[in-house]
């Protein structure tokens, strides 16, 4: 047992995940179903016909499930929606304005802050968190509010409740009729899911496992991930994923915006032929022209000498696509963190961090 390589071995897993992330990236399909069947429940009374803007106030995690939204529901969504990271909402926010207050702990500050601007706007409120003061506000004011009962995110970390996010915010945008898809979407990213799972899943030896051999590549190096259009938001979640648990500096690029200028930062440092990894991520349902791009994209790494790989997105809808990449990301940056032999639960600096602005 000694001698199996830490990703092939469990017991060695368990060791060092202690709070059980790996757990919550095995249960991303049944987040998807149990959030769906959660929000069937909720009553959401929205003047669907008056809104003519969508704002969601949302931090880190909070904000990862309506970035995914955002990407592959563009043309789907007949009003813009925009994500606002900050305390305060824009100057447009009003009683057009429906405005989504989303804090997995509902004690985010910044969220709380812009709940103060929305209830001043006279704008639509819907809120989704798992309680605290977020959850009170909500109540006082008769604001519709999913509280999510995350039962199969075993770690309880905001970031790992994609399934929840990305779900209950899709199931909560119907109910107030601004957004329609085919029930049996759902039963269909669930299944891609449970498939890509049992792909990457650990007893997948090594050798046969791109989310392990992904995740050695990663290694000691700077991740670059590189899409476009509807995989946007998905690249977000596995960047963030991989600061917080494998605690890696990494960054996403989306096309074709780099092609105008990222291209030519590639010659220096000249260490980047030794830091950098790019991966870049190719779609069947991508512009004809962005699927080009993505070729002379990686021609261009190549000559810059930085090494680089590409993966090919096969699944048929785009909202398929987007949770294929979240399960590939979920495992590689579990498997980067087992490969660094730490825990990827705790975010130390970040609560160092928090404890920091408190004083």
């Amino acid at each position: 047992m000694s001698d199996t390589p830490v990703l092939d071995s469990l017991p060695k897993i368990k060791k060092l995940d202690k709070s059980n992330v790996l757990g919550s990236v095995q249960s991303l399909a049944d987040q998807v179903s149990d959030a769906w069947e959660q929000v069937k429940s909720l009553d959401i009374s929205i003047d669907t016909a008056s809104v003519k803007n969508i704002i969601v106030a949302g931090m880190g995690g909070s904000q990862l499930g309506p970035d995914v939204i955002k990407g592959v529901f563009k043309n789907e969504l007949h009003v813009p929606l925009e994500i606002y990271n900050d305390y305060h909402l824009p100057a447009y926010a009003g009683k057009e304005s429906l405005v989504l207050l989303s804090s997995y702990s509902g004690t985010t500050e910044e969220v709380l802050s812009a709940a103060e601007d929305a209830k001043k706007s006279g704008a639509q409120i819907m809120v989704i968190c798992t309680g605290g003061d977020l959850q009170k506000m909500a109540e006082e004011n008769n604001w519709p509010v999913y509280v999510m009962n995350p039962q199969h995110n075993p770690s309880n970390q905001p970031r790992m409740a994609i399934g929840y996010s990305v779900f209950g915010v899709i199931a909560m945008f119907i109910k107030a009729g601004v957004l329609k898809i085919d029930e049996m979407l759902v039963g269909k990213v669930v299944e891609r899911i449970r498939e890509t799972t049992l792909g990457l899943n650990v007893d997948i030896p090594q050798d046969k496992n791109p989310a392990k051999q992904m995740a050695f590549n990663m290694l000691g190096r700077v991740p670059v991930l590189v899409g476009a259009e509807h995989l946007q938001g998905a690249l977000h979640v596995s960047n963030n994923q991989r600061n917080e648990n494998a605690k890696t500096y990494s960054e996403y690029r989306i096309l074709p915006e780099i092609n105008h200028h990222l291209l030519e930062g590639l010659r220096f440092p000249v260490e980047n032929s030794k830091n950098l990894y790019f991966v870049l991520f190719q779609s069947s349902l991508y512009h004809d022209r962005t699927q080009r791009r993505v070729e002379v994209t990686q021609d261009v790494i190549e000559q810059a000498a930085i090494d680089n790989t590409s993966m090919y997105i096969d699944s048929v809808t785009r909202l398929e696509q987007a949770f294929e990449v979240i399960t590939f990301g979920a495992f590689t940056n579990f498997y980067l963190a087992m490969l660094e032999g730490i825990d990827p639960a705790p975010i130390d600096t970040v609560d160092y961090f928090k404890e920091q602005l408190k004083k």
